[in-house]
Parts: structure tokens; sequence; C-alpha cells
């Protein structure tokens, strides 16, 4: 059934892959974002009357409100996404990620949907085994993940709302970001052929963009007995070490070198397995791999070379 979807921060690197498919679903989708990084990434649907977008704040409820009253699926992707970006405007990760979403939970009705990314690097480093489950105890350490595990518990309230705790999402995107890790490292394999690792084996789950869209719209067809869930949503054969992600990239790209550094530790101590068994006992499973993944960044990459795509 067709339905008005508003999402907010939708013409970034998530948003600019997912709106088209929501779209193509026969949807009404609005699209609120700021346009921080200036980009066009959703040129090639406006032609469609289905499509409308606002440029303005989450922040502002003159703003927000009135968009929020037309909505019955609210996806909230706005936000100041990584430690980086936090560290570098903590007050402005703040209001975004935190206090504006917040505000949006207060004024929502019972009857509206809330589809919402969160983290699952809210595990921190996992038990003793590093093994992370939906219950298992959260120990975020960046500024981004402690704000994300607040903003789930209050999502949580609300009776008709998904958490996709989201693994490290990869791949090309329309709004582009070569920050994220399997992006950076294929980045600097096809350029620069090296990359010095930090802690080597520490181990995090990922992601493909558009397996990130597909769950999305999993949630929402099978609303009935999702909705009021915490969800991780990543690739199970892709729990892999930095270390190992290197070696799958030096498969497709064999002149590419890894060293570990002898000194010096990752300021980012992520480091745990997750485990997607409870999406995946609801029907879903990801329809790309990490490997078909990095041969579309090495494809895309030969297209890019410079900065302007991060975040940071």
């Amino acid at each position: 059934m067709p339905m008005n979807i508003l999402v907010t921060g939708g013409a970034g690197y998530l948003g600019s892959t997912m709106v088209p498919e929501l779209l193509a679903a026969g949807h009404d989708v609005t699209v609120l974002d700021n346009f921080l990084y200036q980009q066009n990434s959703l040129a090639h649907v406006c032609h469609l009357k289905s499509f409308r977008i606002v440029r303005g704040d989450i922040r502002m409820e003159d703003v927000l409100l009135p968009l929020l009253r037309r909505a019955d699926v609210v996806i909230p992707l706005a936000a100041y996404v990584g430690a980086p970006l936090c560290a570098r405007d903590p007050f402005g990760a703040t209001s975004v990620n935190h206090t504006a979403i917040l505000m949006m939970l207060d004024h929502l009705s019972p009857q509206q949907i809330v589809l919402m990314p969160t983290t699952n690097s809210a595990y921190g480093t996992g038990d003793e085994n590093n093994f992370c489950t939906e219950d298992s105890p959260l120990r975020p350490i960046s500024q981004y993940a402690i704000e994300k595990v607040k903003v789930e518990q209050a999502l949580m309230q609300h009776a008709k709302a998904i958490s996709f705790r989201l693994a490290t999402v990869f791949v090309m995107s329309p709004r582009m970001r070569i920050d994220l890790l399997v992006n950076d490292f294929t980045y600097r394999a096809v350029h620069d052929r090296f990359v010095v690792l930090f802690e080597s084996s520490f181990k995090r789950n990922y992601i493909h963009v558009r397996d990130v869209t597909r769950a999305f719209m999993h949630g929402l067809a099978n609303q009935d007995r999702m909705l009021g869930q915490i969800y991780n949503v990543g690739l199970s054969d892709a729990n892999v070490s930095k270390r190992e992600l290197c070696e799958h990239i030096r498969k497709q790209l064999p002149q590419f070198e890894f060293l570990e550094a002898p000194v010096g530790k990752d300021p980012d101590q992520r480091n745990y397995i997750v485990s997607n068994a409870k999406i995946e006992a609801t029907g879903f499973k990801p329809a790309h791999s990490l490997d078909a993944g990095i041969e579309d960044l090495i494809k895309g990459f030969t297209m890019i070379r410079n900065t302007r795509y991060g975040n940071v």
C-alpha cells in the first residue's frame, strides 16, 4: 500500500540510495535535507510527481513539524555520522543526533511508523569473545555511538518503531563517502597501493548500502511482526578484521600492500563480532557480498580522486 514517507537527511549517503527505491515501490516521499555538502544526489528523481524536496534543518520545529504531520512513516537519516565529524563539532552533533530526534519523537502520533538507523558500534568491544547480539550490553565509545544509544532508548518507547543497528556501511552512493572503512581502504588500494594498519586484528561487521535500503523496505513490508524491535543489520559472513578486509581487497588488486604499524594504536577501539540471526529469522538476507562491493568500489574510484566526498 502506498504511504507518505518523510526521510530526513534523504540526500545523504544512505538516503540518496534509499529514496529512489521507495519511490519505485510507489510511495510518496518527502526529503528534508540541509544540503551541507552541496550535493545533487537526488537530481535523477526530480521528474517524479511523488517526490518532494525541502531544504531545511531538522532542528527547526517550524520546518519539521508540518512535514511530520503529513507522514505515515518517518525515516530519520539526518545526522552527524561518525566519530571524527562529531568530535569536530560536538555541539552541532548533539543538537542534530540527540536533541532534534527527541523533539521529533515527542511530536509523533501513536499511529506513525518510525524506521531508524542506529549503530552496532554501540557494542564497543563486545563480551569476552567479542560476540554481540541485540541483547548484549552496550559499551559505546564515541560521542556518536553514545548519543545513538540514548536515542534508541527513547525510540523504543514508541510502539511503532524499528531500530536497525547498522554495521559499517560500504560501497558507492550518489552522495559518496570515502571515509567509511571499506571505502577508505579500497580507495587507498586503488590510488596509493598501500595502507598502514593499526591493531589489524580488530574486527567489525559490514553491510552494503543497497542492503540497508532492502532492510528498511523489509521492515516496512513486515511491520506487523517487526515493530517494537531492535535488529542488527550486517553481513553474517563479513565479521572480519582489518587485515582480513585488506586480504579481500588484495584478491582483486594484487599490487595492494598493507603493513602493520610497529607503534601507536587506532583511536577507534571498536572490536566485535555481530550476530545478524534475529533479522535473518524474519526472512531478510543481504543480497550483496563484501567482495562484490569492493569490485564496485574499484570501478567507482577509477572515476574519483579527491577527498571532497567524505564527512571530514
